[in-house]
């Protein structure tokens, strides 16, 4: 079996790798060149592992992939660091604008589509004779429903909108995972018969308030003092060590405490991104502080991105399952849809959130390792083939047609309103 260090060192290279050829030679973003070239070499390493099956050619392969958990590896390692460098680079400013367009994408559309991917995927279940029952389905509408912000700021590199909207996309994509986990963990107790006290209305209320609120009360706290600590001094090399204790102190303090980690690393982000610049940091200390998270959150991307890729190797998919996954598809972007689209018909909502965007964010909620690492973290079960299968088919179209598609989309809607005047 290969050593971690082995593992890493061939992850790494492959990275490289594939960025370099996708770079030189495919017309693709990054984070699609990546996903699509490393999902096309595991399904070749695959199709020649059933040509020649006694062969066992990428064993040590497979075998080291299977000792990787991607759930602790999204969860408690590159999230923290990717929704702390996403959040360093957005504008505070615009986004308390654009505040209440986005509190309403993040937590009644996260919510609206849970329920309406659930009941359609139970309904899509039972016509084609399938074992998924409605709360294993909510669960899948849970674990599918929050834009990925890793995907989604991703795809905003290569594609250019109108600043208030890539604002809100942002805003969305960093605040609704901490909403989603929530809504996930509160559906996986009921599904799997655990719940009892802890499913009761107030105990919903209570740990959504504690979850949400604490996560970002403790970012705010260990951000403001992160924030002081650097006004105080002028080296960047002690500054940039600053962040990164930031981040995984924040983190782990999080889980410690059972508040939402994603959300405390974001509120710490949004401060020092506001405050820091503005009398903590000087001229060559921001150059290194920015251009840290910037490179952190690249090479992160692509490991990421390639890891989707590579998982296809060692997850083996029921026949059966994939029909209810094709399904799962245009069923997801149908719920994305109307829960977008409903708070627009809202007369006090017709100021603040344009209905003219609503078909360009529906295409635009792109999800990614995030909603896989939820599905592999589901105990194993009847119904955990079925949800895989669903959520890699709706990640994977995800990323590869609706990522690649996105700037074609917005040319056609918001971007031709614009040059239209209207």
């Amino acid at each position: 079996m290969l050593s971690i260090f082995e593992l890493s060192a061939l992850l790494l290279t492959l990275s490289a790798v594939l960025g370099w050829v996708n770079y030189k030679f495919l017309p693709m973003s990054r984070s699609v060149g990546l996903l699509t070239m490393s999902v096309a070499a595991s399904l070749m390493l695959v199709a020649i592992d059933i040509l020649y099956p006694s062969e066992h050619l990428f064993e040590p392969l497979t075998s080291a992939l299977l000792h990787i958990d991607f759930t602790s590896v999204v969860m408690d390692g590159m999230l923290a660091f990717l929704l702390f460098a996403g959040a360093l680079h957005v504008d505070l400013k615009s986004l308390a604008s654009r505040a209440l367009p986005v509190i309403v994408l993040a937590t009644f559309a996260t919510v609206a589509s849970t329920f309406i991917v659930g009941f359609l995927m139970w309904q899509a279940a039972r016509l084609l004779g399938q074992p998924l029952s409605l709360p294993w389905a909510l669960v899948f509408g849970a674990l599918i429903s929050p834009t990925d912000p890793v995907a989604v700021m991703s795809t905003l590199k290569s594609v250019k909108v109108p600043e208030s909207l890539e604002v809100e996309m942002k805003g969305e994509s960093l605040f609704n995972d901490g909403v989603g986990i929530v809504i996930f963990t509160i559906l996986l107790t009921f599904a799997t018969g655990q719940g009892g006290d802890k499913t009761s209305l107030p105990a919903i209320t209570e740990l959504l308030v504690a979850e949400a609120g604490g996560g970002l009360l403790l970012g705010l706290a260990t951000g403001y003092l992160a924030y002081w600590a650097m006004r105080l001094i002028d080296d960047y090399s002690i500054e940039v060590l600053i962040t990164l204790a930031l981040v995984t102190a924040t983190y782990a303090i999080a889980q410690r405490i059972h508040v939402s980690g994603p959300l405390a690393v974001v509120a710490a982000g949004l401060l020092i991104g506001y405050r820091a610049p503005r009398d903590a940091m000087s001229d060559r200390t921001q150059t290194y502080v920015f251009g840290l998270w910037t490179l952190i959150d690249e090479v992160l991307n692509s490991l990421l991105f390639l890891l989707i890729g590579l998982e296809v190797l060692i997850l083996r998919f029921d026949p059966h399952a994939l029909v209810l996954a094709s399904a799962a598809i245009p069923i997801v972007i149908a719920a994305r849809f109307i829960a977008v689209g409903l708070p627009t018909l809202l007369p006090w909502a017709t100021g603040l959130m344009s209905r003219s965007n609503v078909v360009f964010l529906s295409w635009a909620g792109i999800r990614g390792g995030i909603s896989i690492a939820l599905a592999l973290s589901i105990p194993e079960g009847e119904a955990k083939p079925w949800i895989l299968a669903a959520t890699y088919a709706v990640v994977l179209f995800s990323v590869i047609v609706q990522g690649s598609s996105l700037g074609w989309v917005a040319r056609r809607t918001v971007l031709a309103r614009k040059r239209d005047g209207t």
